[in-house]
C-alpha cells in the first residue's frame, strides 16, 4: 500500500513488546473503556462533528488516563513521553501527505481536472454500473501504483463527483472506491503493506501475494456482486437531469481532454514508484499552471481580482492550494452538493489534529504494557488452529481500534504470532495472509485511525456513512476466518 509507501520508514526493529507482568488485564482495559464512552457520548451530542475537537480531547483524555495508571506502575513520564514522541514521529511523512492532498485538491478544482473528469463520467459512466466501475477503476489504479491513499485522493475524488452528481449516498460512493482502492493497496506488489507483513510472518512478497489470492479474489467478487445488485436497485433521484448537469459544468468550465495530461503523469510517477509525495507535489504545481492556462476566468473569481495578471493568477493558485474555496455554478443540484469546493491545506488541519492525538493515545498504552497485556491474553485461550487465527485478526483490529495506526496493527502481531504459527506446524504465509486481511483493510473503519481520518477527509464523507458499504474491508477479515475455519488453503511447514 504506497498509500504510504514510503511515507513512513518503519523500523520494526525498534518496535517493543513489552512484558508489563505488573500490569494486570482490567487495568489495561480502563484506558479504553474510557475512551470508548467518550466518542460514545461524543457522535450521541456533536454527530458528524464530533471529529471538530471533541473526539481530539477525547483521545488525550484516554490517553492521560492510560499515563496515570503507567504513573501507578513506576513507568517513567520520559519512557512514556518518548513513546508518544516516536509515534508522532512515524506519522510525521503522512501529515505533510495530507497537506499536500488538500493542495492538489484545490488545485485540480481550479483547474478544471476534476470537473473534467465529472464532465465525461456523466457523459460514459451508465448510473446502473457506476458503482460496479468506480470499484474496478479503483481496483486496476491501486493495483498499478500500490496506494490506496494516491488512488483515492485522485481518481478517488473525481468518482465522488460523479457519483454525488448521480445522485448517489456518498458513503455507498466511498465504499466502492474504498474497496477498489485497498484490494491494490493488499494485491500489488509495490504496496509497503504488502511488502511488510511478508517480512514481518517471514516470508516472501511473491509467496504472500499468491497466497493471498486465495482469500483477497473471492472477497472481491463477493463486493463486485454487491455493488451491481445495489446499481440496479438504487433509483437515484436525480438521473434525468444529466444534461443539465453536463450543461452547467460546461459553462463553468473550459472542458478539454488536454487536461488528462496531469492526473497521467501523477499515475506514470507512481508507477515508476516516484514517493508519493512527491508525485503529489508534482501533480499540484502541474495543476496550478493549468489553471493559469485553461481556467483564468476561474482564477479571476477565486482571487478576487476584475483583472488577470501575475498578481492574481498566483493569488488565486495559492488561495485554491491553502484556503477553502467554493465554484458556484448555477445548476442547483450542483451548487446544493457543493460538488466543487475545496478545502486545501487548511482543511486537512483538523484530521492532522485528529490523528496527532490518536499517536498520543495509542503511544502510552503501548508504553505503559496496555496493548501487549490484552493481546498476551488472548494468545493464551487460543488453543486450536481456528483459534490462533482468530485471535490473530482479532488482535490486528484490536490494534487499529487502539494504537491507531494500520503499520502497527500489521508489525506488533506480527511479531506476537511469529512463533505461535510455527509451533503449530503452519507455514508463514498463514499469517502474512492473516495480517493483510485484518491488518491492512480495517484501519478505515475507526475515525481516530490514521487511514480512516485520512480516507474521510480525503473523500470528504463521514466513517460512519461510509462503513456499512466498505464490503471489501468488511469482508476480508470474515473470510480469512471462515477459510481458517474449513481449513481451506491453511499450509503446513514441510520439514526438509
Amino acid at each position: 500500500m504506497q498509500k504510504k509507501n514510503d511515507i513512513l520508514d518503519i523500523k520494526t526493529d525498534n518496535i517493543k513488546l513489552h512484558k508489563n507482568k505488573r500490569l494486570r488485564l482490567w487495568e489495561a482495559f480502563i484506558p479504553i473503556i474510557v475512551l470508548v464512552i467518550l466518542l460514545a457520548y461524543n457522535v450521541y451530542i456533536y454527530k458528524d462533528d464530533a471529529t471538530s475537537g471533541p473526539n481530539q480531547f477525547a483521545l488525550i483524555f484516554a490517553g492521560v488516563v492510560a499515563a496515570v495508571i503507567g504513573f501507578i506502575k513506576n513507568i517513567s513520564y520520559s519512557d512514556m513521553l518518548e513513546a508518544v514522541v516516536d509515534n508522532v514521529k512515524s506519522t510525521g511523512s503522512a501529515i505533510f501527505i495530507l497537506l499536500m492532498v488538500g493542495a492538489l485538491a484545490g488545485t485540480w478544482l481550479i483547474s478544471g481536472i476534476i470537473p473534467t473528469m465529472i464532465f465525461y463520467g456523466l457523459k460514459i459512466l451508465n448510473p446502473t454500473f457506476f458503482l460496479a466501475a468506480a470499484l474496478v477503476i479503483c481496483c486496476i489504479i491501486s493495483l498499478a501504483t500500490g496506494s490506496s491513499w494516491t488512488t483515492t485522493a485522485t481518481i478517488g475524488i473525481a468518482l465522488m463527483g460523479i457519483g454525488k452528481a448521480l445522485g448517489f449516498p456518498l458513503g455507498m460512493i466511498a465504499g466502492a472506491v474504498l474497496s477498489g482502492a485497498y484490494f491494490g493497496d493488499k494485491m500489488s506488489p509495490l504496496s509497503d503493506t504488502t511488502n511488510l507483513a511478508p517480512a514481518m510472518a517471514g516470508t516472501d512478497v511473491f509467496t504472500h501475494v499468491k497466497y493471498m489470492a486465495y482469500t483477497t479474489i473471492p472477497t472481491i467478487i463477493i463486493t463486485l456482486i454487491i455493488f451491481l445488485v445495489l446499481g440496479f436497485q438504487y433509483e437515484a433521484p436525480e438521473l434525468q437531469d444529466n444534461f443539465a448537469l453536463i450543461n452547467s459544468i460546461q459553462n463553468t468550465f473550459n472542458i478539454t481532454p488536454l487536461l488528462f495530461i496531469v492526473p497521467i503523469v501523477v499515475i506514470v510517477l507512481i508507477v515508476r514508484k516516484a514517493k508519493p509525495l512527491t508525485a503529489l507535489f508534482i501533480g499540484t504545481i502541474l495543476a496550478g499552471i493549468f489553471a493559469v492556462i485553461f481556467q483564468p476566468e476561474i482564477i479571476m473569481k477565486v482571487a478576487e481580482s476584475d483583472t488577470f495578471n501575475f498578481n492574481s493568477a498566483y493569488k488565486g493558485v495559492m488561495n485554491a492550494m491553502t484556503n477553502s474555496i467554493y465554484i458556484p455554478s448555477g445548476n442547483a443540484i450542483l451548487d446544493e452538493n457543493e460538488l466543487f469546493s475545496s478545502g486545501g491545506m487548511s482543511g486537512m488541519l483538523s484530521t492532522i489534529w485528529l490523528i496527532l492525538c490518536a499517536m498520543f493515545f495509542g503511544g502510552i498504552m503501548q508504553e505503559i504494557g496496555a496493548l501487549q497485556k490484552i493481546s498476551d491474553s488472548i494468545l493464551k485461550i487460543a488453543k486450536s488452529t481456528f483459534g490462533l487465527f482468530a485471535s490473530t485478526t482479532f488482535t490486528c483490529i484490536f490494534f487499529n481500534g487502539t494504537a491507531s495506526d494500520q503499520y502497527l496493527a500489521i508489525v506488533v502481531p506480527g511479531k506476537m504470532y511469529q512463533k505461535a504459527f510455527k509451533d503449530k506446524g503452519l507455514a508463514p504465509e498463514n499469517l502474512s495472509r492473516t495480517l493483510e486481511d485484518s491488518g491492512t483493510v480495517t484501519s478505515i473503519l475507526f475515525p481516530w485511525n490514521t487511514g480512516g481520518a485520512y480516507q474521510s477527509k480525503t473523500l470528504g464523507v463521514g466513517t460512519g456513512e461510509y462503513v456499512y458499504y466498505a464490503f471489501f474491508n468488511l469482508i476480508s477479515p470474515i473470510m480469512t476466518l471462515i477459510f481458517a475455519y474449513f481449513n481451506i488453503k491453511i499450509r503446513k511447514l514441510t520439514s526438509k
